[in-house]
């Protein structure tokens, strides 16, 4: 009785889903079910209709994987029924005889002036083109033929990737429905909506990419598509949105950039030179002081804060940097990588805890974290440069910039993952906000906050080197001056003495944080 009440609540589940062929698909369903191995079962109209049941069935994962696999097939076809696989050898030889007449032109012109010797030369750098052209001939021949293979390929997979389809359609649909009884806000039935979009999907991608892969010269056809004017075709170096607005909007920024760099000069100049001024006074104490002095010291803080084998790290690290003579400057680096390390670690935290604390100030904010961390590194130079110029405070900018994310999203995560219970019951035992904040939800969340500080030293050290390019010195400079003059040992010499710098600065802070 039981059994026939579940197989009742299983079929009306079922019919409930599917809608269309309830049937078909409670049989299908059952016997995946019910196999211990892989259950073989066909559909039919997966397999006819591709990518589209899946659309229409709510399966986009589906539709996107056989899609692509359709459009690969498709491709090859074409290549073999009208792809011209050898137009550009063939094109290529054309150009090699226009240059073999060309050469054999001037030898008779050179013959006819008595210039024997240079004649001879021209006939010789013809003769070599000659071999070429026979040589691409040859290859543009064997292209060809290559055609009816290539065909035979692509009418191979396709069938393939049908076979797929029909076999793997009820596997992913049992999935659904799988997910379904856990979410019933899933679709169910079919969707006239999901197809209509799959075939504005199909029709927007299939036919434009069996023709940039199968057509000679699809670059002119497809510009002359979007482009075109009375069937003239505009070449794509010429486009209208290049020559219109580009320009334009390029000179629109380069105001903008001049206006704010003269309108707020006084601030900029303010910033650069409190940042300077912390440089400089760390430099002071790291340079001016002796080396073995300041390496006993960097060397004992290690020894109290995280232990022997931090300190023994430190001292063989500091060494390598006194016997390389790279002790002044890998100073300079020190000071700017902790420089821009102790800036992050200064705004970020605040902003990180505010953000894990408001999920709307989170979301307000993380397209700005965004932009910050994925825009490349170069790009952050220009305006640092237009604002700030060039030297060691810029440097440290952009790395504010480049590296701050990171902290930010670690501390808001680490604030976010404190529990409920464990916030509700210390404000139950009288904890004010702020004893919260200091005594509970900081100290669970420190070890995201420690990963956080980690990323950001890291990224800090790969800007030393990007920063040597708008005259940060250091060790980055010694990197930049390796690549321009291909020096491999300096700059592997160069890129351990960066290595050492970042892992003694991280070993020390992750250490003082494990050992209290």
């Amino acid at each position: 009785m039981k059994n026939d009440i579940e197989k009742n609540e299983l079929v009306a589940s079922v019919d409930s889903f599917a809608d269309v062929n309830a049937d078909y698909y409670r049989e299908a369903f059952e016997k995946i079910q019910q196999s211990e191995r892989v259950a073989l079962t066909w559909n039919s109209m997966a397999a006819i209709f591709g990518p589209l049941w899946g659309a229409i069935r709510g399966l986009w994962g589906y539709f996107w994987i056989f899609l692509i696999l359709e459009m690969f097939a498709l491709v090859q076809i074409g290549r073999g029924l009208w792809g011209e696989l050898g137009a550009d050898k063939i094109a290529r030889y054309e150009r090699l005889l226009a240059n073999i007449a060309k050469r054999e032109q001037q030898a008779a012109e050179l013959q006819a002036a008595g210039d024997v010797a240079a004649a001879t030369d021209k006939l010789n750098i013809a003769n070599n083109l000659k071999k070429a052209a026979e040589t691409t001939l040859l290859e543009a021949e064997a292209a060809t033929q290559q055609a009816t293979s290539v065909l035979i390929f692509g009418l191979i997979l396709f069938v393939a990737i049908k076979l797929m389809e029909g076999l793997y359609a009820n596997h992913a649909y049992e999935r659904q429905y799988l997910r379904w009884r856990s979410n019933p806000r899933l679709q169910t039935g079919l969707s006239r909506a999901n197809a209509i979009w799959g075939i504005v999907l199909i029709i927007c991608i299939l036919p434009l990419t069996l023709i940039r892969y199968t057509v000679a010269k699809a670059d002119e056809l497809l510009s002359g598509l979007t482009g075109g004017f009375l069937g003239q075709t505009i070449p794509i170096t010429e486009f209208p949105v290049k020559r219109e607005y580009f320009s334009p909007l390029a000179a629109l920024g380069d105001q903008g950039f001049d206006w704010l760099a003269s309108r707020f000069g006084n601030v900029f100049d303010g910033i650069t030179y409190s940042i300077r001024t912390v440089l400089d006074g760390i430099e002071v104490l790291l340079i001016g002081t002796p080396w073995p002095v300041v390496m006993v010291v960097i060397v004992v803080a290690a020894l109290r804060l995280a232990g022997v084998r931090v300190a023994i790290f430190t001292a063989a690290s500091l060494a390598y940097l006194s016997m390389m003579g790279l002790w002044e400057i890998s100073m300079i680096t020190v000071a700017l990588i902790g420089t821009g390390a102790f800036l992050c670690v200064l705004f970020g935290i605040p902003l990180g805890i505010w953000f894990g604390k408001s999920q709307r100030a989170y979301r307000t904010a993380e397209p700005v974290l965004d932009f910050m961390q994925t825009m490349p590194a170069f790009v952050y130079l220009i305006p640092i440069i237009a604002f700030f110029g060039t030297g060691k405070p810029p440097g440290v900018l952009a790395t504010l910039i480049f590296a701050m994310p990171p902290v930010i999203r670690l501390t808001a995560l680490g604030i976010r993952g404190v529990p409920e219970a464990t916030k509700e019951a210390a404000i139950a035992f009288g904890c004010s906000r702020r004893q919260l904040m200091m005594n509970v939800e900081i100290p669970l969340a420190m070890p995201s906050i420690m990963t956080g500080i980690n990323q950001t030293i890291l990224m800090s050290l790969s800007m030393v080197v990007i920063a040597s390019l708008i005259g940060a010195e250091g060790l980055g400079a010694l990197i930049l001056e390796s690549l321009q003059y291909a020096a491999k040992g300096q700059g592997l010499l160069g890129g351990l003495a960066i290595l050492f710098c970042a892992m003694v600065i991280d070993r020390i802070a992750q250490g003082a944080y494990r050992k209290k």
